[in-house]
């Protein structure tokens, strides 16, 4: 048996997928730590939760910046490299914050943890979708499953530890983890893509090319205000589900539970939506996706019980895990393939922010209301601006000329 031509969809780039998963359930705990500390953080500092929200919204920041910054590094220097050197400024700042003396120190410290995490992220997705081709869809969805799985493993860990010795103890596990796990495991991924691979891969995605009229800047901004809409209203579960819990009197633990629950249905959404759109492309899997979160977050209005909380998480994660994803299915398929790797990290930023602002809002909005009632609705405005903008470009979408898919 001959050995296969090509090393897109082999054996090799699916070793290379399994390692970065593995990585990928480590290195994304920067972004669900922060929120089952919540509580512990705001009762220890004796802040509102607007300010207990701040560390989350710092880190959600950091977060988008290194998607972007970090995306470029990793053109320049490999992404082991630039795993190796985040494995080493997220234990860092993981130790030092376990110290910190206050809200502010811990929130600066979460901005650097963010950025860290990063790489875990979109740097990653990006490395993965380039040693495939026929599977690119299903291994970009594993790949972003890392994010929502390492989401559903941690809080169940970080519960039990902060019900005994505390968050700060919890961080220092982390820390070490990230150090004993993460940073040898990146030397794996030192092997670059071979050299005209990546040309093939761009041709074939070519052949599905789209457009919708407007040029690649205005749809950038477009599909950037999109990932704002959409992302305010999922952080508002995601963020606050533990806090809610805790407020109804069912405990942090069993707001770990929920938000895990959550995750793992994300997961399902992910892999679903993945398959979804080889077949009905981006725009139609993300409106999909979009409209079932809103749904979803409808539900959440009249739900206090705590069996139907347990349902209503469930069936939120199951509507938007594919959502973010998405977007680089977009970009790929509308705008030109030059320009994809800058413009997936645009948007992939907007979407991060989104989520800054919808964590921090959401807390200002119960500090102002005294509930979360008035943060669900808003959830629910920004997911319908975000529906709309799907429905615009859904409706403006036609096959792009052989001359524009050469661009």
């Amino acid at each position: 048996m001959t050995a296969p031509l090509s090393p897109l969809d082999s054996r090799a780039s699916w070793t290379r997928l399994g390692l970065s998963l593995m990585i990928s359930l480590i290195g994304n705990v920067g972004m669900w730590a922060i929120i089952v500390i919540l509580p512990a953080v705001q009762a220890e500092f004796g802040v509102d939760r607007a300010d207990a929200s701040i560390p989350y919204t710092l880190t959600m920041l950091g977060f988008a910046l290194g998607n972007f910054a970090i995306g470029r590094a990793v053109d320049r220097y490999g992404v082991a490299r630039s795993l190796a050197a985040s494995a080493v400024l997220m234990a860092a700042g993981y130790g030092a914050a376990a110290m910190a003396p206050n809200i502010a120190t811990l929130s600066a410290l979460q901005f650097l943890i963010g950025f860290g995490t990063a790489t875990s992220f979109g740097p990653l997705i990006a490395d993965v979708s380039q040693w495939f081709l026929k599977r690119r869809g299903i291994a970009v969805a594993i790949i972003a499953s890392g994010n929502y799985l390492s989401g559903a493993i941690w809080p169940l860990i970080l519960a039990d530890i902060l019900a005994g010795p505390g968050w700060r103890t919890a961080y220092l596990i982390i820390a070490a983890t990230t150090l004993l796990v993460m940073l040898p495991a990146t030397w794996l991924l030192r092997k670059p893509l071979p050299e005209g691979a990546l040309l093939a891969s761009e041709t074939a995605a070519s052949l599905r090319a789209r457009d919708t009229g407007l040029s690649p800047q205005a749809l950038t901004w477009l599909l950037a205000a999109a990932g704002i809409g959409c992302c305010v209203a999922m952080a508002m579960p995601q963020v606050h589900i533990v806090a809610y819990c805790t407020d109804l009197g069912y405990g942090p633990a069993v707001g770990a539970e929920m938000l895990s629950l959550m995750l793992l249905g994300g997961v399902a959404s992910r892999l679903v939506s993945g398959l979804l759109a080889d077949r009905l492309g981006g725009v139609l899997t993300l409106l999909i996706g979009s409209t079932l979160q809103m749904l979803a977050l409808m539900l959440y209005l009249p739900t206090t019980g705590l069996t139907s909380l347990y349902l209503v998480s469930l069936i939120f994660g199951l509507s938007q895990g594919g959502i973010v994803p998405a977007y680089a299915i977009i970009v790929r398929e509308y705008l030109p393939a030059r320009e994809a790797g800058a413009r997936v990290g645009f948007v992939i930023m907007a979407t991060i922010l989104g989520m800054a602002l919808g964590g921090w809002l959401s807390g200002l909005i119960y500090d102002l209301t005294g509930s979360y009632r008035w943060a669900f609705l808003n959830g629910i405005a920004f997911n319908a601006l975000n529906v709309g903008i799907m429905l615009v470009i859904l409706l403006r979408s036609r096959p792009r000329s052989p001359r524009m898919v050469q661009a």
